[in-house]
């Protein structure tokens, strides 16, 4: 099976793990604080402003909570985005107000998002589709124009920047996925960043229970009954351990690497596939733009789509949809949504295998079996 996502691993973040276990230390410890450095050095930030956590997921539902969000706020994102993103804004009691994307990017425009404001909006949750950081820079300034917190949900944008700064680092609150099928990944696991140091603080302080000091044994140095408690606020335990990140150190050493590869593989994709009839490729960067190339995505005919999905299948390559739209979810009482944009790219949009494993006959073979395809069922409807 030539798979849509796929993790690299080997002897180095073997051998990551290996030290890791000689030290007998594999919960939170030096690993992680050294993680942590290094991601804030990726980011260009100071290293008191990121916190590795378990996942991305709890990274969001973390940032609601430490910008205050509740019952009569409102807070704009995407639909096309992933149910993690509603979930934590619905958890708050705050109302999910849904916006638009282009159908051809599955990004927000500034206008889309504008649109969607209503005088009860604190918040503006944004995911970077695909790994491409999409209208940013404008939201970021229509935000602060607007005295609007924005939280970037940078899962699939590790590596994504706009003039050199990396996507995350324009909001207020940001995290990024290192999941089993990101292109960085510990297993499970993601960064927090945060803007405002004192926030920063809170926020590590909310990821270990609310304690002050994370560690019963670095208290003892400077406390005599280094067990006492010392909590301000409710928290919840949503730390990463030096395990997951031995491995994350190692993952982001080699990630210009694994980035590099993908774009090859998308600049492939986009020679093989630019003369099939009946499918449009992903659209040109933006100049100044730098993408993690985490999807590569073609568009069809609504009436073709889920077919040519199936004979993949058959012949061994699985596709998939991400992310299907959050404004049909019940849950969220949003159902009779107005989002052409959104309902047009669900139904028309397929994302192809990539990930950094792929070979070059892979690639070629992805290509040719979705040429066959659409040209065979595309006839079919003109019968």
């Amino acid at each position: 099976m030539i798979n849509v996502f796929q993790p690299s691993l080997g002897a180095e973040e073997l051998a990551a793990v290996t030290e890791v276990f000689e030290s007998n230390w594999l919960g939170h410890g030096p690993r992680t604080k050294a993680f942590e450095a290094t991601f804030a050095e990726h980011l260009g930030v100071a290293p008191e402003q990121t916190i590795f956590i378990n996942s991305a997921t709890a990274g969001l539902f973390l940032s609601t909570e430490l910008l205050g969000l509740g019952p009569g706020d409102d807070v704009v994102l995407p639909s096309a985005s992933f149910v993690a993103a509603g979930n934590a804004v619905a958890a708050t009691g705050a109302r999910p107000v849904f916006c638009d994307v282009d159908p051809h990017t599955l990004n927000p425009t500034a206008e889309h998002v504008e649109r969607a404001l209503t005088p009860l909006t604190k918040a503006v949750l944004l995911l970077h589709f695909g790994g491409r950081p999409g209208d940013v820079v404008a939201i970021a300034e229509m935000c602060r124009a607007r005295g609007i917190q924005l939280i970037e949900d940078s899962a699939c944008a590790v590596a994504s920047a706009v003039d050199g700064a990396k996507c995350g680092t324009f909001g207020d609150v940001a995290m990024w996925s290192f999941d089993a099928m990101k292109v960085l990944v510990t297993g499970d696991g993601g960064m927090l960043y945060v803007r405002d140091p004192e926030l920063a603080h809170r926020a590590r302080r909310m990821a270990y229970h609310g304690l002050e000091q994370s560690s019963g044994f670095s208290a003892a140095k400077v406390s005599h009954r280094w067990w006492d408690l010392h909590v301000r606020e409710f928290g919840r335990r949503i730390i990463g351990n030096d395990l997951t990140a031995a491995i994350g150190t190692v993952q982001l050493r080699r990630l210009p690497e694994f980035v590099q590869r993908r774009r090859a593989i998308t600049e492939q994709y986009d020679r093989l596939l630019q003369d099939v009839q009946g499918v449009r490729l992903p659209p040109a960067l933006p100049a100044g733009h730098e993408a993690t190339y985490y999807f590569y995505w073609v568009q069809m005919d609504a009436q073709i789509r889920d077919q040519v999905a199936a004979d993949l299948l058959d012949k061994g390559i699985y596709t998939t949809f991400r992310y299907p739209p959050l404004h049909k979810v019940p849950a969220y009482g949003t159902t009779d949504a107005h989002l052409p944009g959104t309902d047009t790219a669900a139904e028309t949009t397929l994302l192809l295998p990539l990930h950094q494993g792929l070979e070059d006959h892979e690639v070629r073979t992805v290509a040719d079996q979705l040429r066959t395809s659409v040209a065979h069922r595309g006839a079919q409807l003109t019968r």
